[in-house]
């Protein structure tokens, strides 16, 4: 039977992202520095969307665009050439798109953002959220009622959380993992909230609370325990030179949900999420470093050590036969304003 549902459904707020790397260390006040590269677009809750569309899912982003420049670039991106559902999304008059900079250097990275409070919340844009396969939330102290009407359509869903600036890690945010299939903390945070110290403890805290627990950890990799299949995971990172590390959690969190809608095995859902993000922290920017199913059988094709041959050797009957043309990776500055002619497909109302 065909299903047309959305395999993926997405809310959250998008910024405008302007990346610097190529620094040797941060600068001080009062100093000039010269960067040695920059890349900007879409990033935000836009590194999920196009991180999943690249992998051939169906896409549809619940989002708040300004009526400036900066939202009609992202909307062009994620349209028109990254082909994400706007449908349930809105422009709103003179509220200015958010925008980032961030300053990367070596393996960590600095953020300055400009924004207000968007007029739509995510209640408002998702109203009564259609029915989907999965959706990817970020959990919030405070629960969004959405997501319990999403949880109670069927909709699996795959949540991740962010830094508490308090460092209170609340326990009671962890109550929210009842209406969710799968929960992928970083280490820091898994062992935060549930008050372990170290990731395997975290793990097993987590594991009782939801179906399927992962915990990242960046350089050493990933664990995750799948309670549905008895399964238990571990993998390592790959080895790979950092140029900027934004939005390779949301890569990651994407990888692993086009992995498990196809039925993966556990250890290959991690393997893929892991190389995927791998991948992603090579190019500028969070969202348009998705590497896609083009970046994967691109380094499969080219992969010559014997040891990730092996461990990565379902790659084989996974990656498609045509996995798409070359992928648009951020450019230093963005193409001449767009001019509409035209309501586009995916677009929701202004």
């Amino acid at each position: 039977m065909d299903d047309d549902r959305p395999d993926v459904l997405l809310t959250g707020l998008l910024f405008y992202d302007l990346v610097l790397t190529g620094l040797g260390r941060p600068p001080t006040p009062g100093e000039e520095i010269w960067t040695g590269g920059m890349g900007c677009g879409p990033g935000g809750i836009a590194n999920l969307a196009v991180a999943a569309s690249r992998f051939g899912l169906r896409t549809s982003l619940a989002t708040v665009f300004g009526d400036d420049y900066y939202g009609e670039h992202c909307r062009d991106v994620l349209c028109d050439q990254e082909g994400v559902d706007l449908s349930l999304s809105r422009t709103a008059d003179g509220w200015p798109t958010p925008v980032t900079v961030s300053v990367a250097y070596g393996h960590d990275r600095a953020l300055l953002t400009h924004g207000q409070e968007p007029p739509y919340s995510q209640d408002v844009l998702m109203g009564d959220p259609p029915d989907a396969r999965t959706a990817l939330v970020h959990l919030e102290a405070r629960p969004r009622e959405w997501l319990a009407k999403a949880a109670a359509n069927g909709t699996q869903i795959y949540a991740d959380v962010g830094w508490d600036p308090t460092q209170e890690w609340p326990t009671a945010l962890l109550e929210q993992l009842s209406l969710c299939h799968a929960f992928l903390p970083n280490e820091t945070e898994a062992m935060a909230y549930t008050r372990t110290d170290s990731a395997v403890a975290a793990l097993g805290t987590l594991s009782e609370l939801v179906p399927v627990a992962v915990v990242t950890r960046g350089g050493d990799g990933a664990i995750a325990v799948d309670q549905i299949t008895g399964e238990y995971a571990e993998v390592p990172a790959l080895d790979t030179d950092v140029l900027d590390a934004t939005g390779a959690g949301d890569v990651f969190g994407a990888s692993f949900v086009a992995a498990s809608l196809g039925g993966w095995p556990l250890a290959e859902r991690l393997r893929f999420a892991v190389l995927a993000a791998g991948l992603s922290v090579r190019h500028h920017g969070g969202a348009l470093a998705a590497p896609g199913w083009y970046g994967i059988a691109r380094w499969w094709r080219s992969l010559s050590d014997p040891g990730l041959r092996r461990a990565y050797g379902f790659l084989a009957d996974r990656v498609p036969a045509d996995p798409g043309p070359p992928v648009h990776h951020a450019p230093v500055t963005p193409p001449a304003p767009h001019i509409p002619v035209g309501p586009r497909a995916c677009e929701g109302p202004h």
